[in-house]
């Protein structure tokens, strides 16, 4: 399972630990593309390859699923461990993420997601201030905690 806030950087390279934690539930292997919400998703294979199955349901006749495929599959790129630990982050996927030097990475169940430490914040103090509502929302989708 994929949970936990880690704190880490890129280096001038574009090279990023990966925690200890995440790489026993990621595996070598994994896929890393772009995320909803100005982040990366990184997923291990067993899970991109579940994501891809539900992807490829989507009717080619509708626009909106077939711009929703390009956004993920588009970007999407394998990713290895080196033997630190690390993975090299595409220039084009830093960009897009606004990954400088700071960033967090948080396991959410099936995925990592790799946000800017700025943005990763800001995202986490609008949750915070809005938890009860969202609650409230999910309870609207059947979840209640």
């Amino acid at each position: 399972m994929l949970t936990g806030e880690f704190n880490h950087s890129i280096d001038s390279k574009g090279r990023l630990i990966i925690p200890s934690k995440l790489r026993d539930s990621l595996g070598e292997h994994f896929v890393i593309t772009k995320g909803m919400d100005g982040c990366l998703f990184l997923y291990p294979d067993n899970e991109w390859e579940a994501f891809e199955e539900k992807l490829r349901t989507l009717p080619l006749t509708n626009k909106k699923a077939r711009d929703f495929k390009r956004f993920f599959l588009g970007s999407a790129v394998e990713g290895e461990l080196d033997k630190q630990g690390r993975v090299l982050i595409s220039s084009s996927l830093r960009a897009y993420a606004d990954l400088e030097k700071e960033v967090v990475l948080a396991g959410v169940l099936d995925k990592v997601e790799i946000w800017s430490k700025e943005a990763w914040e800001a995202r986490t103090a609008d949750v915070e201030e809005n938890i009860e509502d969202i609650a409230n929302d999910m309870e609207d989708l059947g979840l209640s905690i």
